[in-house]
């Protein structure tokens, strides 16, 4: 095994930590023998733990691993914060700065970022999962510290004090930059237990880390592993809580809508042929069963003809025009307010801007005419977005009072994510969601399922 040198030595190697001259009954659990280069080998987020074991014995130790340091600058907010925000950020300190923190959107999670990357005065790396929200951060990041704050994504490759970074980067450079930072702040932290992007919290040394997210609970359960990756849920507060005080206030509504006879025709035998495939090779129901159905299907005509026939059953079912007239009804009775429509699929979404002539934001949306459509929205200019699901998430957009969900997928995430859309708080708003449901079909056990989340409550 490893010979014990007179002073043991931690270093850094490409997202892992080397550990030498430590004697085998004292080295912690995470830590393997590496044969290659006779050294004890662990990942780079074993570095809070194993600084506390070499800490405790007291004696003289070596860190070549760490590469970051104080901040070392003021944080000029001047915002007051609020009790919820200021708890916070006490709570995710006291539980060592590790953890996370669960609000729903326009609660300011940035805000409470800002203090706790003032409060723990390190070196630190903001990791977001799209490039509106890097933009988004870095400008927050300037007001809040100062400039230079680095950037690692879209084309861009800035590394300073404070840096934002897109999953995509972070995790793929994580090797080169992983003891940089002390603090990493995980932005929609839902998004890090994925393969991959779990791979920028593993390979980073930082001590402290703080998790964001208004929706934390992934449909795979995988959320269960951001205990050992970031830390555990330090304090969480729901809409319901919020909404009134420091959310706007708002209402949720269902509204039914009729397919004429052709229509339910189509669907109906679309639906049959669905279901008798899936039956006839006894799938079972849920996402697994789905899952299963994709696999059976592309092996034969059969299948192929269910998979059509379940096409057509959405298709029907998302683009039905009985819809778009409740749509203009709507659009109508709130020509005051700014609305965004949400669909499931981008044909939807195009559809809506045709009738309505409407623009319309999907992920093929140019970013320089994505930007200029928000501007315009933000100003009043264009009262009305279609989007599909790239609204979902991450893009501020405070100034929306009304949201119309045409059609949308059965989880609760992407749900409140669009109800938070319209929450930021403004004097004398109201905000309203509109769930268009056809009546007798699936759509009802999807809004149902969707539904299943504390601020739908009444």
């Amino acid at each position: 095994m490893s010979p014990v040198s007179s002073q043991p030595t931690l270093r850094f190697d490409r997202g892992t930590l080397l550990l030498e001259g430590l004697p085998e009954a004292e080295v912690p659990a995470a830590f393997t023998w590496d044969t290659r280069v006779r050294s004890w080998r662990a990942p780079a987020s074993a570095y809070h733990d194993v600084v506390w074991v070499l800490h405790r014995r007291g004696a003289p130790w070596t860190d070549l691993a760490r590469a970051y340091g104080p901040l070392g600058r003021p944080y000029a907010g001047t915002r007051r914060p609020r009790e919820y925000q200021v708890r916070a950020v006490d709570r995710w300190v006291e539980a060592g700065r590790r953890g996370v923190v669960v609000l729903p959107t326009g609660a300011g999670k940035t805000f409470v970022a800002e203090l706790c990357i003032s409060r723990s005065d390190r070196s630190t790396l903001v990791v977001a999962p799209t490039l509106e929200l890097v933009a988004q951060w870095h400008t927050a990041l300037v007001r809040a510290f100062g400039e230079p704050v680095g950037v690692l994504g879209g084309g861009r490759h800035e590394v300073h004090e404070i840096t934002v970074s897109t999953y995509d980067s972070a995790w793929l450079l994580a090797e080169r930059y992983g003891n940089r930072f002390g603090l990493v702040v995980f932005d929609e932290v839902h998004h890090l237990p994925g393969p991959s992007y779990a791979l920028a919290a593993t390979c980073a040394i930082a001590p402290f880390r703080l998790g964001l997210t208004a929706t934390l609970e992934r449909p795979d359960g995988s959320h269960e592993r951001l205990n050992e990756l970031v830390g555990p849920v330090v304090d969480a507060r729901s809409i319901r809580e919020l909404a009134g005080d420091y959310l706007a206030p708002y209402r949720t509504e269902v509204v039914d809508v009729v397919l004429d006879a052709d229509e339910h025709a189509a669907y109906d035998a679309a639906v049959a042929t669905y279901r008798a495939f899936r039956e006839s090779r006894r799938l079972p129901s849920g996402r697994d069963g789905f899952r299963a159905f994709l696999r059976e299907a592309a092996r034969s005509a059969e299948g192929r003809a269910a998979y059509r026939a379940f096409r057509e059953s959405r298709r029907i079912l998302h683009r039905t025009p009985r819809k778009l007239e409740v749509l203009g009804e709507l659009l109508a009775e709130h020509r005051s307010s700014r609305v965004l429509v949400f669909t499931n699929d981008n044909a939807s979404a195009y559809e809506v801007s045709r009738t309505f002539l409407v623009p319309v934001i999907t992920h093929q949306t140019p970013p320089k005419e994505r930007t200029g459509y928000l501007r315009a929205f933000a100003a009043g200019e264009l009262p009305v977005l279609a989007t599909s699901r790239v609204l979902n998430e991450g893009v501020d957009v405070p100034e929306a009072e009304v949201a119309v969900v045409l059609s949308g997928t059965g989880t609760v995430r992407e749900h409140v994510q669009r109800l938070g859309r319209i929450l930021r708080p403004a004097t004398g708003k109201q905000a309203v969601l509109y769930e268009l449901v056809v009546a007798g079909t699936v759509e009802e056990l999807t809004s149902a399922r969707r539904r299943e989340h504390d601020a739908y409550d009444g």
